[in-house]
Formats: structure tokens, sequence, C-alpha cells
């Protein structure tokens, strides 16, 4: 780890830290507090993901649907128009909505095999964003004179990475330049974002085999065509299994490349101070291990 101890950590006159963990741990949160306070530069893989890699993507398929309107086609043919993604730090859903649900057209759903050509083009865009970080953070002390990075990564980097392979491209590249910190929620977190996912299903990135998995599964007992599917029954049947499947990924990339902070204790960060103690106290965790 580029701080061995939780004094080099306090010491460092320049840190950089990157913050991993399931959808709505506190991750882009605690990188929004340290942008506010002037001396932290905020990365957002996902918004790096959304206007870098697959902005092209994206605004071709508003356009696609533009098209199948007469007089938004005429428009758009004779460039009257100018269609374009207005993608956020906390507004994700242009890209959301381009990777899409798999099944029935007519529920919004896409067919699967363009679903699997949208989720490898989002793992490439992830790797991609992922290996961007170190660049930026030259960048933003050269360009922009902050002297902190905080890296705010994709819930599914655990899905991109192989947290046992000492050789993995994009965790050699945090690892050699930045803190990765995973914040581990509970089970009364997880309980929380399988009721807020119940209610409001969004589009979500897999390993291409447990995806093929739970596919399979879905029809085996749904006993239907794919072309049938309900996009937000089969999203919903397969979330649970996916946080039981990305929890102990998490875990393996903490124990072998950073350290661990609890979701309930980033709840209770109120400034970039009390942040840094609590990587310090991670840090010195890790020591007594």
């Amino acid at each position: 780890m580029i701080y061995e101890t939780a004094e080099d950590w306090r010491a460092a006159p320049r840190k950089a830290v990157a913050l991993l963990g399931m959808s709505g741990v506190g991750k882009t949160r605690i990188g929004a507090l340290l942008r506010e306070e002037g001396d932290w530069f905020h990365y957002s893989v996902d918004y790096r993901i959304g206007t870098r890699y697959l902005d092209e993507e994206i605004t071709d398929d508003f356009k696609r649907e533009a098209m199948k309107n007469p007089y938004l086609r005429e428009l758009l043919r004779s460039d009257s128009i100018y269609i374009a993604s207005n993608l956020s730090f906390h507004n994700l859903s242009p890209l959301s909505t381009w990777l899409g649900k798999p099944g029935d057209p007519e529920k919004g759903g896409i067919p699967f095999d363009d679903y699997l050509d949208r989720q490898r083009l989002h793992r490439k865009a992830e790797i991609a964003a992922m290996l961007d970080a170190r660049a930026f953070i030259d960048r933003a002390r050269s360009l922009y004179q902050y002297d902190h990075f905080v890296c705010d990564t994709s819930g599914s980097i655990c899905e991109v990475v192989e947290p046992s392979n000492p050789d993995d491209p994009v965790l050699n590249a945090l690892y050699q330049s930045m803190l990765p910190v995973y914040i581990r929620g509970t089970e009364a977190h997880e309980e929380a974002l399988k009721t807020r996912f119940d209610r409001a299903p969004k589009p979500m990135y897999y390993q291409e085999s447990f995806l093929k998995e739970i596919w399979a599964d879905y029809l085996a007992e749904t006993n239907g065509p794919p072309e049938k599917v309900d996009p937000d029954a089969f999203i919903r049947h397969g979330f649970a299994r996916l946080l039981a499947h990305r929890r102990p990924r998490y875990q393996a990339i903490a124990d072998r490349w950073g350290v661990t902070v609890e979701a309930d204790d980033i709840a209770g960060v109120e400034t970039g101070e009390d942040f840094s103690r609590l990587v310090s106290d991670a840090i010195e965790k890790r020591a007594e291990r």
C-alpha cells in the first residue's frame, strides 16, 4: 500500500484514496463532501464512463428513439436539432438507461444478445476509466492544484477485477497510486438497498458468466420465451444473488489491496478530518492483523 502505516497516511502532504462499496454506502456522499472542502479532487468513475467512453453509444441510442418519431426524424436528418446526454455526478440516468434491461420490448426491454453487447462495452469502459484515474491524480495536482484525490468507483468494480490475481492490471494501478478503501455495509444496509431496488429497479452490470446463469435460471423458472420476459421482474429476481456475489469480492479486494471501514462509521463523517481519522484507524487495524 502507498501508506504502510497510519503515520504515513497522517503525514502525507498529498493523499489519494479510492472508495469502493455497494450502492448507498456513502461513496458519492464522501466524495462530494471532500470536494466541497476545497482541496480534494473528486474523480467519478461512472461519470468518466458515461462522458468519455460511452457518450456516443448513449447519444446514438437517444437518436435511434427519436428517429422513430417522424417529426423528430426530419429535424435530426437535417441537423436542425441537437441531442445530447446531460449526465452528471448525481444523475447517471443516461448511462443506466442505455445499459438497459433484457426482455420484452413492449415493457422497455431489449434483446438479450444486445444486452450482452452493452454489458461488454460497459466492462471495457469501466476498466479504461479505472486505469485513467492514476493520470487524473497528476492532472488534478498540476492543472487544478488540488493536493488530494478521491476516486469514487463504480459499484461494479468488483466484477471487472480479480482480487486474488497479483497481476490484475486495475488493482495494481489502484494499489500503486492510491489507497483502496472498502466501505462495508451491514445486513441492514443490504435490506434497505433491496427494498429501494424493489421499488425502483435499475439496470446493473454483471459478470457475464453470472448474468448468463441467472438468466437461464429465470427462464427455467418462468417457463416463457426470452422476448416475453418482464425486464423489471428479471432484475429484481437476480438482485439478492448479485449482492451475495459481490460481497466476498469486495472484501477480498480490501483484504489483499486496501483497508475496510464500516458504512455506519462513514455515515458519521461530516468533515475531511473525520474521514482522515477513520482511514488512519483502518490502516492501524490492518497492521494489527
